[in-house]
């Protein structure tokens, strides 16, 4: 039950930060956090990550819809099977979706606020990169998908070493 506690905390912080934007900060505003580093800027995506597919709303819809419907089913089976990491990143996964999910629905677009620019310099080289705005629904899901790859990593390295625990005891 709690891993569904951890998907609303995401869902509701999502949308509380997204509804603070939407009323305080009119649409293409910047306000600086962090000098020119770290802006939040009110801005409306109608597209998937990075602005790509854009205005294509029913098709999100439906595709969050099965998505949303396969991640409450893989996180049931986690939890009867007390993985507790991957549970945890499905809720992060869960959280994100729907709260992306309610904006596309309602809305037919996504706020976007968080925006990050990376100018330094490399090697003698001018670095200047604006990172594509997103929001906390966003990083919820990116977080969430790290996490799996984490837990798979660890998985798999659990596997590796029981099959050679098991090829050991053989040999003996």
């Amino acid at each position: 039950m709690k891993y569904y506690f951890y998907a609303l905390i995401v869902f509701i912080l999502d949308q509380v930060s997204k509804w603070f934007i939407v009323k305080r900060i009119p649409l293409g505003e910047e306000r600086p956090v962090l000098g020119d580093f770290f802006i939040l800027t009110s801005h409306r995506n109608r597209g998937a990550a990075f602005g790509i597919l854009q205005n294509q709303r029913w098709f999100f819809i439906v595709i969050t819809l099965i998505v949303v419907i396969g991640i409450l089913w893989y996180m049931r089976r986690t939890i009867r099977e007390r993985k507790v990491l991957l549970s945890f990143a499905l809720s992060l996964l869960l959280g994100g979706a729907i709260g992306n999910f309610i904006d596309r629905a309602l809305f037919g677009e996504v706020v976007d606020f968080l925006q990050f620019t990376f100018d330094f310099s490399l090697f003698g080289k001018a670095i200047y990169y604006i990172y594509p705005i997103f929001n906390l629904a966003d990083s919820a899901i990116v977080i969430g998908v790290i996490l799996i790859f984490l837990e798979s990593l660890l998985t798999w390295r659990k596997e590796k070493k029981g099959a050679t625990n098991e090829h050991k005891s053989d040999l003996i």
